[in-house]
């Protein structure tokens, strides 16, 4: 395979043979490779494209995976960054990781698809996640992209490591928290997300917690299709959001330019579908009651376990 090393003769990093590819996305790409001068030491190798921006959110990423790697506290549950990376490669920037089995997508397709994985599995996995989370905010980071294709397995599905800090940043950073419907992928978005709200380290609770119900279920817990879809799942199962929230939405939404997913005079909510018929987009105005019993979070795992 390809020998991959750094572009600057004055870089002190090692050279890597490139044995295939873990996975591709738009903006980088993640490689299995081993060290040239030890063939046995495997590593993931990820490249990011070197444009202006690419580059910017690169160091970025690499600066927050040095603070966590540079820990005392032992294993945290989170990917480790491997000394020597951030050289260039063919403008690219690299860094370089343990290498892990498979990712928790993964791991729940090939053991439980449909029907989850074993209770003793998910409560080990959860303490480990939430380990990972004192972790992050005890220094100050947000994930802002936990879901299961982030998270990591090892070859004896005993240990899982959140990845991928691509969409991380620090609490401090004022311009990274501004009011986004978009942070964090869709099914694992939280409500203050979608409404437009602040926020910070819940979000990545919130994202660890439907991962876990996942995990248990083998199905995805809000399968929104839209932000609008989510707002109604959420709604379906915990009731109505308070009118105060609201007031905050319909404050942040105007800043941003976008239309409210709610009524302002009458709290009502303005559920987006699609006419069976003709297939165009229809506003019904809803009123959403409180949740019934039967459709709380409790229902939803136990329903999921009877079928």
């Amino acid at each position: 395979g390809e020998i991959i090393s750094s572009s600057f003769p004055t870089v002190t990093a090692a050279s890597y043979r490139v044995l295939g590819v873990i996975g591709k996305g738009v903006f980088s790409s993640v490689l299995k490779c081993c060290d040239v001068t030890e063939p046995n030491k495997i590593v993931a190798l990820k490249l990011i494209r070197s444009n202006e921006t690419m580059a910017k959110a690169a160091q970025k990423e690499l600066r927050i995976l040095k603070i966590l790697a540079s820990s005392k506290e032992g294993n945290t549950h989170c990917v480790q960054l491997l000394p020597g990376s951030g050289f260039e490669h063919r403008n690219h920037i690299t860094m370089y990781f343990e290498i892990m089995h498979m990712n928790l997508r993964e791991t729940l397709h090939k053991f439980g698809k449909g029907v989850g994985i074993q209770i003793m599995a998910v409560r080990r996995y959860t303490r480990q996640l939430l380990s990972a989370l004192a972790h992050l905010k005890a220094h100050g980071i947000v994930h802002a992209d936990i879901k299961p294709d982030n998270i990591l397995v090892n070859s004896d599905f005993s240990n899982v490591k959140l990845c991928d800090f691509g969409s991380a940043f620090f609490v401090t950073d004022v311009d990274a928290k501004d009011p986004t419907p978009y942070l964090v992928s869709r099914f694992y978005r939280p409500p203050e997300v979608i409404l437009g709200l602040e926020y910070s380290h819940p979000v990545d609770l919130w994202s660890i917690a439907v991962t876990l119900a996942e995990m248990f279920r083998g199905t995805v817990l809000f399968a929104g299709n839209t932000n609008n879809d989510m707002l109604r799942r959420f709604m379906e199962c915990v009731g109505p959001f308070s009118n105060k929230m609201l007031k905050r939405h319909f404050t942040s939404f105007e800043k941003l330019g976008l239309s409210p997913h709610f009524e302002r005079d009458t709290y009502a909510f303005r559920r987006e579908d699609t006419d069976i018929v003709t297939g165009k987009p229809v506003l019904r105005i809803v009123t959403i009651p409180a949740a019934p019993p039967e459709k709380g979070i409790p229902q939803l795992f136990l329903k999921s376990k009877s079928q």
